[in-house]
């Protein structure tokens, strides 16, 4: 099928603008390749360090250095139900990379936290970071250069984009991600979700809320919401970086086993020590990247892809940017109705056509690149395909034809909508980015009077007090980056949902995050540049009225244009909390990029000329550096 023009020049014009950075980028992998495999490289105390503790017919291959090696960077802890299951894959690859002539080592874990557990709580201040920390933790176990391949074994939110940031630091070794894959269905979401209003109205009891919840987050595996933790899944697939159909088979089951043995017997297949050599570095170029994005857009996936994939795209040297987002989403329908876009759980998705269905639409239609090489020998078509066992085996076999469900799934041709549910907000207060695709159409533009608070809690204690504006914007400014680590503010989600339930017209605007699992109710979000940068938030007051409008693109405050100018900036009056981990990433906070960068706080991609990372203003089209001195949240004093 030919390639849809638009998205053929927006690749071309990312290619363009990244010419220099990737290229910069390839060279470092060539070289890197030409050195040969890393253990031939280490002196013998060196290698007899790394293989010490190993069995003594791996000690045996590993001293030939005639077969792979293979790396697994583990995210396991039993604090995230979907890496529980992670405990159990090490023993297993090492034992399928025995069987099949090669050996596997864990190279070293990497943290992972629960932002559903942190949701509201100080610990959220820790979670953006923490994708950072991942990409240095990754970086820190391949740097021992014994390896000719890596599993990564990472699901949920922050934790997939840090081990990809960190193996594209390592862009010459192939690279096979390996999913847990989701839990079975617990209660509907929706259920859930009216559970929670209820108990923000004071209608339902904690107990009957804990009841909800726990019957919906209730067994090992990925939560069936589509949150990031599932959009990671998608995206993941739709640059080919895990095996066709892995996303959404369930732990513990035969095929998921399956697929764990061809994920490790595939990821050896692809080293420089055979004749299909397929590095990260290479596989993940800006027709990758584009179709990670349409992929996003296609099913309504998590906002927090649209700081997550400029800081992967940065990392492989490509240049990326909200525009191009905006522009892909104009042109991708939306395929797929998904919690929080739907009532379908994730698993109900994968039974109605799933990846493999919304993908071959995509390809149909020329909305996705089909010439990208990938961790699988067929290639982009080949994820079009479903995994199966027939007596004991995997097999591929053609995906489906038809929706099985077209409340979940649809053609291109008979889509939800024709546009994605993305969209780029700009105006006077900065550019920030509202997902759509939950949001029912009369709400897509609300004016109202401005509620600002500058910490998230106090919009709930004005509601028990019954002081809100019957409709009302909240503003919860000095939540960014640099502020305090741009914290998901999911907790709001119940109360405003509440309230526009009530009929009452309701939006939020913030320079933080919504969780992926957020919805229903407009929310601009990111809004660049942040409070605690000079951004406008900071001047705006309780009582200005805001416009917010999804379908024009835009977001202002309707304020006289010479009080606007002459106004000074607030700062921020939340209190300072208890440390509880905060302080040690306060440099973090005090050298971030903002969010239209990536919201990074390492060095990312190949350097600058000078050899050091530096900010990039060419693209960062809100911040302004002389605004650097501006008043900074109360917790960095």
């Amino acid at each position: 099928m030919t390639l849809h023009p638009r998205l053929h020049e927006i690749t071309e014009r990312i290619r363009k603008r990244s010419t220099d950075s990737r290229s910069a980028y390839l060279a470092g992998i060539e070289a890197s390749h030409r050195e040969g495999p890393s253990r031939t490289r280490l002196s013998c105390g060196n290698l007899a360090h790394a293989f010490a503790a190993s069995a003594p017919t791996d000690k045996g291959r590993l001293r030939a250095d005639i077969t792979p090696n293979l790396g697994i960077i583990n995210a396991y802890n039993d604090m995230l139900s979907a890496h529980q299951p992670f405990e159990h894959y090490p023993e297993q690859v090492r034992q399928i990379a025995r069987e099949l002539g090669a050996t596997a080592q864990v190279a070293g874990g990497v943290p992972a936290m629960c932002d559903g557990v942190t949701q509201g709580r100080p610990g959220m201040e820790l979670s953006l970071f923490s994708r950072d920390n991942i990409a240095q933790a990754t970086a820190i176990a391949l740097s021992h250069d014994m390896f000719d391949a890596a599993l990564y074994l990472g699901v949920c939110d922050k934790i997939v984009p840090g081990l990809l940031i960190g193996a594209l630091a390592f862009g010459h070794l192939p690279a096979m991600f390996a999913p847990a894959g989701p839990m079975t269905p617990g209660i509907p979401n929706k259920l859930k979700a009216e559970v929670r209003e209820r108990y923000a109205a004071g209608e339902a009891t904690r107990e009957e809320l804990l009841e909800a919840e726990t019957a919906s987050y209730h067994a090992p595996g990925t939560c069936t919401f589509y949150g990031t933790a599932n959009s990671n899944q998608v995206l993941l697939e739709a640059m080919g970086l895990q095996l066709p159909g892995t996303s959404f088979v369930n732990p513990g089951t035969p095929l998921r086993e399956a697929l764990t043995r061809a994920a490790t017997a595939r990821a050896l297949e692809i080293t420089a020590l055979g004749s299909d050599y397929r590095p990260i570095g290479r596989l993940i170029d800006e027709r990758a990247i584009v179709n990670a994005i349409v992929a996003l857009t296609a099913t309504g996936g998590s906002t927090n892809h649209t700081i997550h994939w400029i800081a992967v795209a940065r990392a492989a040297g490509i240049l990326l940017t909200w525009e191009d987002m905006d522009d892909l989403s104009q042109i991708v329908p939306l395929l797929a109705r998904i919690y929080p876009n739907g009532e379908a759980d994730v698993n109900r998705f994968a039974a109605a056509g799933g990846t493999q269905f919304v993908f071959r639409e995509l390809l149909d239609a020329g909305l996705m690149h089909d010439g990208i090489e990938t961790v699988a020998a067929a290639g982009m078509r080949g994820y079009c395909e479903e995994p199966r066992l027939l007596d004991g085996k995997l097999v591929y076999a053609k995906g489906p034809e038809h929706s099985a469900d077209e409340a979940v799934v649809r053609t291109v041709s008979h889509a939800f909508d024709p546009h994605g549910g993305l969209r780029l907000l700009s105006g006077n207060l900065g550019r920030a980015l509202i997902k759509t695709s939950a949001v029912k159409p009369e709400y897509h533009c609300i004016e109202a009077p401005a509620v600002v608070v500058d910490d998230p809690r106090a919009l709930n204690k004005l509601h028990a007090a019954g002081v809100l504006p019957q409709d009302f914007i909240a503003v919860v400014r000095y939540q960014g980056p640099r502020a305090n680590g741009m914290p998901e503010l999911h907790s709001l989600a119940p109360l405003l949902g509440l309230l526009q339930n009530q009929g009452r017209r309701v939006a939020l605007v913030t320079d933080g995050r919504m969780s992926g699992a957020s919805g229903k109710f407009p929310a601009a979000i990111h809004l660049t540049p942040e409070a605690a940068r000079g951004g406008p938030l900071g001047k705006l007051r309780e009582g200005d009225l805001l416009r917010l409008d999804a379908q024009a693109g835009t977001l202002q405050a309707l304020v006289d244009a010479g009080e606007w100018a002459s106004r000074t900036h607030a700062p921020s009056t939340a209190l300072p909390g208890h440390d509880l981990g905060r302080n040690l990433f306060a440099w973090n906070r005090n050298l971030v990029t903002p969010a239209d960068q990536g919201a990074l706080s390492i060095s990312c991609g190949p350097p600058s000329p000078s050899g050091h990372w530096e900010y990039d203003a060419e693209y960062d089209l809100g911040f302004d550096p002389a605004a650097a001195d501006a008043p900074h949240s109360q917790k960095d004093a």
